[in-house]
């Protein structure tokens, strides 16, 4: 038997800067396993709504482009703004409690939600692009056969 690599089909999906994601989300979450669906969707939303607002400053006329892609055992989705791009940072440590923000506070929280619910996160080296990956168990598998 010769196992042969199959690369993964990758859909796109772009949108003008705007708060209102629910359809976005609901694309970008209708091939997830249902049990995933509730976090993963605080953490696309947080990483959406930072490049809409953030990146883009909401200017209607720049863009939000998402790359997304599900396999058996993971879930990519690449997040893209047209904005001059910021320095992320390098980790964001999930026990680190002093890293979270007062609960009164707007900033930093959605940077934390994205580190604590996706399983790996990269920037590119500008700040414009936001890769996040998550992972399923091997229960989950019989969704996608």
């Amino acid at each position: 038997m010769t196992l042969m690599y199959v690369a993964p089909q990758w859909q796109t999906l772009a949108f003008p800067s705007t708060l209102f994601l629910q359809p976005i989300l609901e694309i970008l979450l209708s091939d997830l396993p249902p049990q995933y669906k509730e976090e993963v969707r605080l953490g696309l939303q947080e990483a959406l709504v930072n490049a809409a607002r953030h990146g883009n400053q909401l200017n209607p006329e720049k863009l939000v482009s998402v790359r997304y892609t599900f396999s058996a055992d993971q879930c990519w989705w690449v997040i893209t703004d047209q904005g001059d791009g910021f320095s992320p940072p390098s980790h964001v440590s999930e026990t680190a409690d002093e890293l979270l923000p007062a609960a009164d506070c707007e900033c930093g929280r959605g940077l934390f939600l994205i580190y604590a619910i996706f399983d790996e996160v990269y920037w590119n080296a500008k700040g414009t692009e936001l890769s996040l990956c998550k992972y399923l168990t091997s229960t989950d598998h019989d969704h996608f056969s």
